[in-house]
């Protein structure tokens, strides 16, 4: 008998194809992509370790820190980043975050899929989505977010199932924990679900866990930086001076960034409450360390959009009778034929359609043009957003994106300079001989660089304004 495909694919995956193609596109065609300063000097790390052949152990891009210390957590993410660029430009950038984009909305929708449907789950990606947008610009963590669902999906199934999570999640892990510094929240989930299997399970059952853990923990460890990737991400997030970088400023929920998060709390305890909705206690409490990380820290709201419906979908579609949709998905060949082609015709439009960086607030091209190329070399005191696009341009920052550079005392001091301390400011501009300077307009320190004898403004636009120490050429 002839074996024949379904014409059609259950319901809950074509929603979950549709998310991710709808995320591509999104993505792909989004200039939000590119609104991070960060990305420029990223792309700089991987284009040094392929030219040099080399994982980055010492700063090569600032001159205020030259040769120090510093570890890469990304470097690999960096790596394919540069090759990205050098392959396709800025296209091959917005091409390398709208796939992982799509694969992390794609997968998202298929493992909640075996929960829930229609309805419940349009309703969870949405708002997943929308937590996820305030974090979808071309740095590493971007990359890591398909890792994380898959992991959090992994750990999940094996709890329901009742078992021990699969050793098929540890490559994962390995390229987890070369990717990006958020591995560490992998390995930190496995702990409340290895809590359950000890009150729930056998004590067999547990020391599994257990094993799973120190395996994981092992495999997190295969990286250039060793078991100092591991202490990394905790020693940053101890910095007092992380409240100088906007990502790391509580949630405010004044401006409109947040609403999201706002609005999928609220949509997730009304239904929670209203419908019965029971969770585990280990869980919540899961739930709620991550919307306190949220709440903390806007960079973790993209933790919470994962995890979170993760966590709801098999309590939530008990409280709403609702049948798992797709245990044993079923295949169709036209609907996985359509999905590639228009995967295929949105990247053949976004190449036909090449992407040229423009002025903006990390971006401030036309004001760099204009500094003498006799002084371009020469040290300059530098807006933080800018350090990157310098970076980028073979120039030597004082000051970028790389606060476990920097560390606390110099990024305090820098805090001072732009508040503005004048007499620090003097100070800090005689001590390293700073020929020339690139602020924001909106920066008080550009103010005090107009009063300062000794130097004259060369040049302002609506995004950087340029001072030169008089006498320079």
């Amino acid at each position: 008998m002839a074996l024949s495909l379904p014409k059609t694919l259950p319901t809950a995956q074509l929603i979950a194809l549709a998310a991710a193609l709808a995320s591509f596109a999104l993505v792909l065609f989004a200039p939000l992509v590119f609104n991070d300063a960060d990305t420029y000097w990223h792309i700089a790390a991987g284009r040094w370790m392929l030219e040099n052949q080399a994982v980055l152990r010492i700063d090569p891009f600032s001159y205020t820190f030259a040769g120090h210390p510093w570890q890469t957590q990304e470097w690999l993410a960096e790596i394919v980043m540069a090759l990205a660029y050098i392959g396709l430009g800025w296209n091959g950038i917005a091409l390398l975050f709208a796939f992982a984009a799509a694969l992390t909305m794609g997968l998202l929708g298929r493992h909640l899929a075996r929960w829930l449907g229609g309805v419940s789950l349009i309703a969870a990606l949405i708002l997943s989505f929308e937590c996820v947008a305030i974090s979808l610009v071309a740095r590493p963590h971007l990359l890591a977010l398909p890792l994380l669902e898959m992991w959090t999906a992994g750990l999940l199934i094996a709890r329901e199932e009742g078992r021990a999570p699969s050793w098929k999640l540890l490559p994962l892990m390995l390229l987890w924990t070369n990717l990006h510094a958020s591995f560490v929240i992998g390995l930190l989930l496995i702990v409340p679900f290895a809590l359950e299997a000890v009150q729930e399970q056998s004590l067999k059952g547990a020391r599994r866990w257990g094993q799973f853990f120190a395996l994981a923990l092992l495999v997190s460890m295969i990286s250039p930086h060793g078991v100092y990737g591991l202490i990394f991400p905790f020693k940053l997030m101890a910095m007092p001076s992380l409240e100088l970088i906007s990502e790391w400023e509580p949630t405010n929920f004044q401006s409109l960034e947040p609403v999201a998060l706002g609005i999928a709390v609220a949509v997730a305890l009304y239904v929670l409450l209203s419908r019965g909705v029971q969770v585990k206690p280990l869980r919540v409490a899961v739930l709620l360390a991550f919307l306190f990380l949220a709440l903390i820290h806007v960079r973790h709201q993209m933790l919470i959009a994962i995890i979170g419906p993760l966590i709801l979908a098999e309590p939530l579609a008990r409280a709403l009778r609702e049948a798992p949709s797709n245990r044993e998905p079923r295949r169709s060949l036209a609907a996985g034929l359509g999905f590639a082609l228009l995967l295929a015709a949105l990247t053949g439009l976004r190449l036909w359609l090449p992407i040229v960086r423009t002025d903006s607030w990390t971006t401030p091209g036309a004001a760099l043009a204009a500094v003498p190329a006799s002084i371009v070399h020469a040290p300059v005191l530098n807006e933080y957003a800018f350090g990157g696009y310098l970076i980028f341009n073979d120039l030597r920052p004082f000051i970028d994106g790389r606060a476990e550079l920097y560390g606390n005392r110099f990024l305090a001091r820098y805090g001072r300079i732009i508040l503005p301390d004048k007499p620090l400011l003097e100070a800090t501009l005689d001590k390293y001989d700073v020929r020339w300077t690139i602020l924001a307009p909106g920066n008080p320190a550009a103010g005090v660089m107009d009063s300062l004898a000794g130097w004259h403004r060369l040049y302002a636009d609506r995004w950087a304004v340029v001072h030169v120490k008089d006498g320079a050429p």
